[in-house]
């Protein structure tokens, strides 16, 4: 069977990133992370692709329409043939350029139980903070499939936490975060085996 290439975009720090690559590396995910883009130059994503091989690429987007922007992501994903396409931490909202690209293999994960605590502005703490003020008990990750809705799509994986008495924003996105390095891979894999099929606003996962 034809090995998944995984294209993943990344903002920041890439902690998922490295989860991802670590799973490939395992064997865990039948595929290979074969290219990171980012739009902001130094982010540390970049360095931790580099450091296993992988080919690296930073696009800035200052200056430019999102459309515009996007052409550049979209040409160097097809030179690298992507399969899927995997956002992790990439703070930009998609445009339907790339989501009518790529339709139904972009993927991305949100450290809240969708559709609660999701949308405009609900990323990193800010997700966490609102969590906390509304006093809910669990909450979890996210893994979808990216579509003009923000945070709209299909649902693919949850995995739910629990919300502690004496949890601080940051505490609780550590809890989530670690549930977040597990689910996304597994995600992942399920596209590398052929187990995920669309079907308006839901996700089908076949079984073995």
């Amino acid at each position: 069977m034809k090995r998944l290439r995984i294209g993943v975009l990344a903002s920041g720090g890439g902690t998922n990133l490295q989860a991802m690559i670590d799973s490939c590396e395992r064997g865990e995910i039948d595929g290979d992370v074969v290219v990171v883009i980012s739009n902001i130059p130094n982010a540390f994503a970049l360095e931790r692709a580099r450091k296993h091989g992988i080919d690296a690429f930073c696009f800035p987007h200052d200056g430019l329409t999102r459309e515009q922007h996007e052409t550049d992501v979209i040409e160097c994903l097809g030179q690298h043939q992507v399969d899927v396409v995997c956002l992790a931490g990439y703070l930009r909202m998609l445009t339907p350029l790339m989501i009518d690209k790529y339709a139904g293999r972009v993927i991305n994960t949100h450290p809240a139980l969708l559709p609660s605590f999701g949308g405009k502005g609900m990323h990193g703490l800010h997700v966490h903070k609102a969590v906390l003020d509304y006093g809910c008990k669990v909450s979890g990750c996210t893994i979808h499939v990216v579509t003009a809705e923000v945070d709209g799509g299909p649902i693919l994986l949850q995995k739910a936490v629990p919300v502690l008495e004496d949890d601080t924003p940051e505490t609780l996105q550590e809890r989530v975060l670690k549930e977040e390095h597990r689910l996304y891979p597994r995600a992942v894999q399920l596209f590398a085996q052929g187990k995920v099929k669309i079907h308006g606003r839901k996700a089908r996962i076949l079984e073995s």
